[in-house]
């Protein structure tokens, strides 16, 4: 299957999580980019959700680059299997060299950074900084708060634009979701902050 993708980053939990299904994602995407031949960026780690998709990609022949702070490479949390891992002084340069080497974001169960990650990147295409499509693999409705959040309550609220929320794209199935992804960047974010 062909893609316009040739990098995607995921962000995920250092942690595996209490459903069994949550780690089952992280390694069906790290499956699922290794066979569409788009390299897989992430955080770095060996541990969790992070080291599953990191081994899943790897184990099916794909190319994976890790970025990871110096603090948690200390802590000897680094994937030191990956295709190449960088590390970086800082979380934010961690972020940005994340950013810098995708041209699309995943996000799967995760954390408060996971969550920092996500919005982020979403934060960025509104400022214009890039106008890569973020997208939630929404496993067994871990996401379904947040996703009605984003695209109703905020809306409602009048925070962001409808248009606004809709530059964040969620499916329950990594290659719909992937689909989507590809659909959002041929289409491109709604139209930028204008002071």
């Amino acid at each position: 299957m062909s893609t316009r993708f040739t990098s995607l980053c995921v962000f995920c939990g250092s942690q595996s999580g209490t459903n069994p299904a949550y780690l089952e994602s992280a390694r069906a995407t790290g499956l699922a980019l290794a066979e569409r031949g788009i390299r897989l960026v992430y955080g770095g780690g060996s541990v969790g959700m992070m080291g599953a998709v990191a081994d899943a990609c790897l184990e099916a022949g794909g190319e994976v680059i890790g970025v990871i702070p110096e603090f948690l490479m200390d802590l000897e949390l680094g994937h030191r299997g990956v295709t190449q891992l960088e590390v970086v002084p800082t979380m934010l340069e961690r972020k940005l060299r994340m950013a810098e080497l995708s041209e699309g974001f995943i996000t799967l169960p995760g954390g408060i950074g996971t969550l920092d990650e996500l919005f982020e990147m979403l934060t960025w295409v509104r400022l214009a900084v890039h106008t890569k499509p973020s997208g939630i693999l929404n496993v067994a409705g871990f996401y379904d708060e947040l996703i009605s959040f984003c695209g109703k309550t905020q809306v409602d609220g009048g925070f962001i634009s409808a248009q606004d929320a809709a530059n964040l794209v969620a499916d329950d199935s990594i290659s719909s979701l992937l689909e989507k992804l590809e659909e959002a960047a041929r289409r491109g974010p709604s139209s930028f902050y204008r002071s």
